[in-house]
């Protein structure tokens, strides 16, 4: 190949390469993030998956709870939600037109919400909460469902045990200083209750796996318009999202470490980093039906979803969702 060829290929590729570049569509996703945490998209920014690829991430603050999250996409303040399962399929049922994107979170032996009591409490087993007070990060999302479907399995009333509403970093305090009875510790939370453990004096009395297995925990929501309008940018923004969560799994320490530089931007405890835990999500990042189903089949049962009313396949995202 002569000097001029390889100069005229050399020119043709940089031309490719600037036309694919340009031809990436620029799309900016609001979202809110969560005390202590941060979820794979966020990851992705940080280790640079969604370089070059048109989508801009802009955390506008922090969400209370999921439902929060979810008041906001649905009112399009953000582009990106996140909340429990539970709470993703009360606010379909109720008309908000949303696709779970990506598992939030996972629940398993290692990655799990856990009910915390003072060392010293009668509070033994899953029967023993009825009448007891029980801090949580938020009302209508995973811990609340969890602590339902609880009091369900031990064949007592949903509605038995008092819920109080306590921001993660105060969950350890509100304990310690008898306000509570229990504080739940959310899957998303292990930062919280790792510092809470290292403290001592407080034990376990059941976590979320007992009495749900391992499901997905919550999902990562877009409104399905936002998917039609911007396939390729959802598709990529769904991609690049579990292909952090796989980082995350194999490279906990690393993951750890981005997590504590995060914290310290955002003004937190970069020290809580080191009892992070993963997401506990699947190989791939990607759910199956049974972590929608799951909890469809409890809403029905509650009488709170029609039976048929939702579809777990069409709830979860996939690459043929913009066109449906």
């Amino acid at each position: 190949m002569t000097f001029h060829s390889r100069r005229l290929l050399l020119s043709a590729a940089l031309f490719l390469g600037l036309a694919g570049a340009a031809s990436a569509e620029e799309v900016t996703l609001r979202y809110l993030a969560s005390q202590g945490d941060l979820s794979a998209h966020e990851l992705a920014e940080e280790l640079g998956y969604f370089k070059g690829t048109g989508i801009t991430l802009e955390n506008v603050g922090y969400a209370g709870g999921g439902p929060a999250s979810l008041i906001a996409l649905a009112s399009g303040d953000v582009e990106i939600g996140s909340a429990a399962t539970a709470a993703v399929l009360n606010s379909i049922a109720v008309g908000n037109d949303f696709v779970a994107a990506y598992p939030s979170n996972g629940i398993n032996k290692d990655v799990q919400s856990v009910f915390y009591v003072l060392e010293d409490s009668p509070i033994h087993e899953i029967k023993d909460i009825a009448g007891k007070s029980i801090a949580v990060n938020t009302l209508g999302a995973h811990l609340d469902h969890t602590i339902r479907e609880a009091l369900h399995s031990a064949g007592l009333p949903t509605d038995a045990a008092n819920q109080v509403v306590v921001p993660g970093p105060q969950l350890e305090q509100v304990l310690r200083s008898g306000q509570v009875d229990i504080s739940a510790f959310g899957f998303w939370q292990t930062t919280f209750e790792g510092a809470a453990r290292k403290n001592g004096g407080i034990r376990a009395v059941f976590g979320d796996t007992d009495v749900l297995g391992e499901i997905a925990g919550g999902f990562v929501v877009l409104r399905r318009d936002f998917v039609k309008a911007h396939p390729e940018a959802a598709k990529t923004f769904v991609e690049q999202s579990a292909r952090a969560l796989d980082f995350a799994r194999e490279h906990p320490e690393e993951t750890r470490k981005i997590l504590a530089k995060a914290l310290e931007a955002r003004g937190e405890n970069p020290d809580i980093a080191q009892y992070f835990r993963g997401y506990g999500v699947r190989a791939g990042g990607l759910p199956v039906e049974r972590d929608v189903q799951f909890w469809i089949d409890v809403l029905v049962r509650e009488g709170k979803l029609k039976d048929g009313q939702l579809v777990a396949k069409d709830i979860l995202y996939s690459p043929e969702t913009a066109t449906n």
